[in-house]
C-alpha cells in the first residue's frame, strides 16, 4: 500500500478534480504490475496496473492493492470495479473508501457481490491524507483552501503603500520561492484581492517550478483593475468576481456576484461548480483575514523572513495547529492546519 501511495503522488497537478490513485498487482509475493492515474480523463490506476501485466492469466491468482476504493460508476472511463471482476482478480486491498457519493462503498459492495475478497482500511490515514483536496471537495462541497503569506520577524506583511510606485517588500529567498511556486503548480486556483492586484500587479503564474499555472481568481467589485494589469493579459484562465456587468473575453471571465450578501460562499460555490477542487489565497491581508474569520481554510503556509519592518501592514493571526515547521536558511516556513476533522 505504501508503494500505491508513492505511485499516486506522480499524478499530482494533473488529475484534478479526480483523486490521485496508485495501484499495485502482486502475484505470489512478486509485483507484476503497477499503475497510477496519470491525467484527468485518462485511464485510472487499476486500468494502468492491469495493462502493465504481461501475462494476464496470473491475474486470477493475484491481489490488487489500490490506495482508493475502485470506482463503480461510468464517468470519463468505465468502472474499475467492473474491470477487476472481468479480469478475475480474486483479492483487492484498499487504502480508504471514496467519499464521492456515486462511489462510496459501492465499489466494495460490487466486488464482494461478485465473490471478490476485499480488505479495506490499510494505511487508511496516509491514503486519506494523499487526497485532502478531493475529500474536502466531496464532503464539504468547496475547494480545499490554502492561505499563504510571508511576513517580517515582527509580524508585518508589507509597508503601508498607497500606490504601486513603491514596490512591495521582498521576503522570500530563492529556495522558499521555489517551494511556493511548487504549491502553485499543484493547486487548481489562486486568488488575490483588489488592493493586491493594484499595488503588486502580480501574474500569479508558475515561474520558479516546473508545472502548469492555476486558474487565477480576482476580487474586483468596481472593476478598478486596469486593462494593463498582468492578471488581465489572457495568458492564463482568469475569473474576475465583480458587482458590475461586463462582457467576458478569451481566458478572462467576469462573474457577477451580490456584494450585499456574503461574498466568500458565492465565490466558493462558483469554484465548486467549475470543479476547481483547491484554492490558494495569496493576499492581501484583508482577504486573508476574511477567510480566517469565516473558518474557510484548511492550511496556512506562513513564511517568516529575517527582516524587521517596525511598522506596516499587520499580518493575520492564525488559530490552529502547526503541522510542519522547517528552516530554509534564515527563513522559517510553518504549515498550520485548521482545527477540525479533515
Amino acid at each position: 500500500m505504501a508503494r500505491c501511495i508513492e505511485l499516486a503522488k506522480k499524478g499530482i497537478g494533473n488529475v484534478a478534480p479526480n483523486p490521485m490513485v496508485g495501484a499495485v498487482i502482486v502475484y505470489k509475493g512478486k509485483i507484476i504490475g503497477e499503475g497510477y492515474h496519470r491525467k484527468y480523463g485518462e485511464g485510472h490506476a487499476e486500468v494502468n496496473a492491469i495493462a502493465a501485466v504481461h501475462d494476464e492469466s496470473l491475474l486470477r491468482d493475484s491481489t490488487i492493492y489500490v490506495s482508493l476504493e475502485p470506482c463503480s460508476h461510468y464517468g470519463k472511463t468505465p468502472p474499475c470495479a467492473e474491470l477487476i471482476i472481468k479480469k478475475g482478480i480474486p483479492r483487492v486491498v484498499i487504502g480508504c473508501l471514496d467519499p464521492f457519493p456515486a462511489v462510496s462503498g459501492r465499489g466494495v459492495r460490487m466486488l464482494r457481490e461478485a465473490g471478490v475478497e476485499v480488505i479495506a482500511g490499510v494505511l487508511e490515514e496516509e491514503a486519506r491524507a494523499l487526497n485532502l483536496a478531493f475529500m474536502t471537495f466531496q464532503l464539504q462541497k468547496r475547494p480545499y483552501i490554502y492561505l499563504k503569506w510571508a511576513q517580517s520577524r515582527d509580524g508585518f506583511m508589507d509597508l503601508k503603500r498607497e500606490s504601486n510606485v513603491t514596490p512591495p517588500i521582498t521576503f522570500s529567498s530563492s529556495e522558499t520561492l521555489r517551494r511556493v511556486h511548487r504549491l502553485r503548480s499543484e493547486v487548481a486556483a489562486i486568488m488575490v484581492g483588489t488592493r493586491t492586484a493594484l499595488l503588486d500587479n502580480p501574474s500569479l503564474t508558475v515561474r520558479h517550478w516546473d508545472g502548469k499555472s492555476p486558474v487565477r481568481v480576482v476580487l474586483d467589485r468596481s472593476l478598478k483593475i486596469g486593462k494593463d494589469s498582468a492578471l488581465l493579459d489572457g495568458s492564463v484562465q482568469t475569473l474576475i468576481f465583480t458587482a458590475q456587468e461586463k462582457e467576458s473575453r478569451p481566458n478572462v471571465t467576469y462573474v457577477q456576484i451580490d456584494f450585499e450578501q456574503e461574498i466568500l460562499p458565492q465565490i466558493l460555490h462558483y469554484l465548486y461548480a467549475q470543479k476547481l477542487n483547491s484554492l490558494m489565497v495569496e493576499g492581501g491581508a484583508l482577504l486573508l483575514r476574511s477567510f480566517l474569520d469565516a473558518g474557510l481554510w484548511d492550511e496556512a503556509w506562513i513564511e517568516t523572513a529575517p527582516v524587521w519592518l517596525k511598522d506596516g501592514v499587520k499580518a493575520p493571526k492564525v488559530s490552529g495547529v502547526i503541522h510542519k515547521s522547517e528552516w530554509k536558511g534564515e527563513h522559517l516556513l510553518e504549515i498550520w492546519h485548521r482545527l477540525g476533522e479533515k
